[in-house]
């Protein structure tokens, strides 16, 4: 199995922290620059990453190489077994990708401009949203999850943003630094995001 990733990507990082917590050890190509390699370009039709490869199957779509990883590598799981519970965290994963991801692919894709709106959107979606940190240790859940894999890219970088939240996030801090602590998230990183981190 491959992984074709960028050493800042938050969507490759989403994929990289599954990869982390279910312990998979696998190639991971880092890709820097805009050349591609020409191996990803006849794989995947939109030459993006994360490209995830194994044998004959390529996906280049972050949830669904999350959700593929999640059913070939079960154990430990990330994902409820109930039906329902499964469907809501679905649900949030989709909402994660619409409200904020969407949000931070804007701010992504020009470093250089200042995406007022985008960061300001952003910074309000996640204050909506804080009492849903509070309710339970990960979101929505006891268990650390899928959903966790896909926040805590995007928390991490909100210095790199310039995105501060206010005292009332106080449940959305604890979270997060619950979430960076953990020895998968940690082995998750690439050095480039550890700067993100230490250069704040």
């Amino acid at each position: 199995m491959t992984l074709y990733s960028r050493p800042t990507c938050p969507h490759c990082h989403r994929v990289r922290l599954v990869l982390a917590e279910k312990g998979i050890a696998m190639e991971i190509i880092n890709i820097e620059g805009s050349k591609l390699p020409e191996d990803l370009v006849e794989l995947n039709p939109y030459s993006n990453v994360p490209t995830l490869v194994d044998r004959e199957l390529a996906l280049y779509d972050p949830r669904i190489i999350m959700e593929y990883l999640e059913e070939r590598f079960p154990h430990p799981p990330l994902m409820p077994v109930d039906p329902v519970a499964r469907a809501r965290f679905r649900l949030a994963l989709y909402r994660i990708e619409r409200d904020w991801y969407s949000l931070v692919d804007e701010i992504e894709q020009s470093p250089g401009k200042p995406h007022v709106r985008a960061k300001k959107f952003l910074r309000e979606s996640l204050l909506a949203a804080a009492d849903a940190f509070a309710a339970k240790p990960y979101f929505l859940s006891d268990e650390f999850s899928l959903v966790d894999c896909s926040i805590a890219p995007i928390l991490w970088r909100l210095p790199r943003y310039e995105i501060d939240l206010p005292a009332q996030a106080k449940a959305l801090d604890k979270y997060a630094e619950r979430i960076f602590k953990r020895p998968a998230f940690k082995s998750s990183l690439t050095e480039l995001e550890r700067e993100m981190r230490d250069a704040a």
